[in-house]
Parts: structure tokens; C-alpha cells; sequence
């Protein structure tokens, strides 16, 4: 099918979805687009807790590929959501997240798929590709991260060199961050807190930080965090702290040490030089360790990508959609 002018292909609705028990109690939304007899590819949004959008199902020729997205636990359209504070998220780890997309590929009758995301979605196809690579064809990431303590730290702390005034006013959102844990533990305590005013501002508080972090970056429309409904923006604050805090359940570098375990799956990473939110060095050297990978790196661009990050995703997607 050819591509609209703004280099995706037209707006699709899925053909089928519905809601996969994963057990504690959460059920997960999926759906699935395009061809039924298509390549499979799962798309792995990012957040962690964002939920999946609509504009993703149009990087992917629909023609060509069988496109399944989830939200992830207790985010998007996933049961029970994360904005009430009556949701246990003691069983919102990545490791649950890696059981849950493996429960979803087994309940589609998908043997191998194609690996879509960014940001934290690039984390948790990492992390899901290491453990089963039998049941990965390709993978492409933009926007790499690989949620290491020192990620976490600079995004959160060292990215304050740069936008000092914003992260003054993070840090006085918890002033008791010198706790166990600093700021981001800090964070996820006051997004567990009973009372919603402490909750309603620890949100606005971090989703103004984000907006900081991606300030310079081309972007026209609401702002990234802060202009998203409530209940999303809580949700999404509530899970990120919470994944954050305990460093994603990940030994320290661990997903850039096992990357021999991806040896004979492509790749491709898409990663802008001007991503305050994540430098481009994760890239690099996730790029030198995997030895299928190519590191496609975008002039100009950031963590929110544009028009050549779309272009060279959708460049790589199609270019895997007639790959046995």
C-alpha cells in the first residue's frame, strides 16, 4: 500500500481485539490491524504506562503485516488502571510484562514476530528479546534506552545542568528526596499517597519536568506530558516512578552485557543526537555489542523523533515486512 505524505501509511482499525487475562487480577487490552495472514509484529509502547496510541498502527505496511499492540499493565485500556490508587502494582514489574507478551503471542498463535518501540519500549524488547530470541524475526528501536541506573540518573538529575530552573522546581516537589531511594523513589511514594492533592501534584510536578527535558526539540501541539488527560498522565507518572525507583528490575548494564544472546536477529535502531532524555552513547554501545544491529543515528533530531525518525523507522519496517 502506499505510503500518505507524511511518509506513514492511512489510518487503520483493528480487525479484532480483546482483553487477556494475565492473572493477579489485571487484565491487558490488545488489538491487531492490517493483514491476517501478514508478517506478525508487536508494537511496545513506551512510558513505561503511556498505552498505546493509534498513529503506531500506521508506520506498518497493512497490506503486509498482522500488527498487534497491547497496553501494558494497568496503563492504556489495561485493567485495573493505574490513575486509581486502589491498584496494587506490586505485580507491574518487566518481568510480568515479559510473561504477559509472551501469554499474548501464545493466545494469537504467532510462533516469531517483529519487534516495535522506543523509549522504554526499546527496554522491555530488549529485555523480552534476551530472554526468548527464538520468538523474534527483527527488531527495531528508536529513541534507545536500555533503563540503567545511570540512564535513570542522568534523566532525572543530570539533565538539570542543562535546564537548572526546571529541575529546581522538580527537586522542591519532594524535599524529603533524600531518603532512601532520592528523588525518583521520592516520587513514587507520593503517587502511592491516599490523599489525591499530594498525587494530583507529584503529576504535574514530573510531567513538567518532562516537558523541560524535550523543551528544545521541535514540537508543535500540546505539550508531551503535561496536555494528556488526567487519567493517563497519572497513570503514566504513577508507573514510571514506580519502574524507575526500582531501576526496572534490571542488573545494572544487563541488557548491553546479553546482548550476544540477539547474535542473527536484525536490527535496526533509530536514535537522535539532540535526545537530552536519552543520549545517544546507549545506542552506541548497544549498537557495538549487538553484531546484527545498525545504529542509524538522526542529525537534528531528539526524543520525540520527527519526520526523518519516522522516515527511517517506517524505512526499516517495510524494508523487514518481505523478510522470511
Amino acid at each position: 500500500m502506499d505510503r500518505t505524505p507524511d511518509e506513514t501509511y492511512p489510518p487503520i482499525e483493528p480487525y479484532d481485539h480483546g482483553m487477556l487475562d494475565v492473572g493477579d487480577g489485571n487484565l491487558v487490552y490488545w488489538e491487531v490491524c492490517g493483514n491476517p495472514e501478514g508478517k506478525p509484529a508487536l508494537l511496545v509502547h513506551g512510558g513505561p504506562g503511556s498505552g498505546c496510541g493509534t498513529l503506531f498502527r500506521r508506520y506498518f505496511d497493512p497490506d503486509l503485516y498482522r500488527v498487534v499492540l497491547f497496553d501494558q499493565r494497568n496503563c492504556g485500556r489495561s485493567t485495573p488502571h493505574a490513575s486509581d490508587p486502589a491498584t496494587d502494582l506490586r505485580h507491574n514489574t518487566t518481568a510480568r510484562l515479559i510473561a504477559d507478551m509472551e501469554q499474548l503471542r501464545t493466545h494469537l498463535g504467532i510462533g516469531k514476530w517483529l519487534l516495535y518501540g522506543g523509549s522504554w519500549g526499546s527496554t522491555l524488547i530488549l529485555a523480552y528479546a534476551e530472554q526468548h530470541p527464538e520468538r523474534v524475526s527483527e527488531i527495531v528501536v528508536s529513541a534507545v534506552t536500555t533503563t540503567r541506573r545511570s540512564e535513570i540518573d542522568w534523566l532525572y538529575r543530570g539533565a538539570g545542568q542543562i535546564f537548572p530552573e526546571a529541575w529546581d522546581r522538580f527537586r522542591a516537589g519532594v524535599p524529603e528526596a533524600e531518603g532512601p531511594g532520592g528523588l525518583v523513589a521520592a516520587y513514587a511514594r507520593r503517587m502511592e499517597s491516599p490523599d489525591p492533592e499530594v498525587r494530583a501534584r507529584a503529576t504535574a510536578d514530573w510531567c513538567a519536568w518532562e516537558d523541560a527535558v524535550v523543551s528544545m526539540e521541535t514540537h508543535t501541539g500540546p505539550s508531551p506530558y503535561s496536555d494528556r488527560p488526567d487519567r493517563g498522565r497519572q497513570a503514566l507518572v504513577r508507573i514510571c516512578s514506580h519502574y524507575f525507583a526500582h531501576a526496572a528490575w534490571l542488573e545494572e548494564g544487563q541488557l548491553i552485557r546479553d546482548a550476544g544472546r540477539l547474535a542473527g536477529i536484525p536490527g535496526v535502531l533509530v536514535h537522535g543526537r539532540f535526545d537530552l532524555g536519552g543520549p545517544l552513547t546507549t545506542a552506541w554501545e548497544l549498537a557495538r555489542a549487538w553484531p546484527d544491529a545498525e545504529l542509524t543515528v538522526i542529525d537534528g533530531a531528539g526524543h520525540l523523533g520527527g519526520p526523518a525518525t519516522r522516515r527511517a523507522v517506517v524505512a526499516a519496517l517495510d524494508r523487514f515486512a518481505r523478510r522470511a
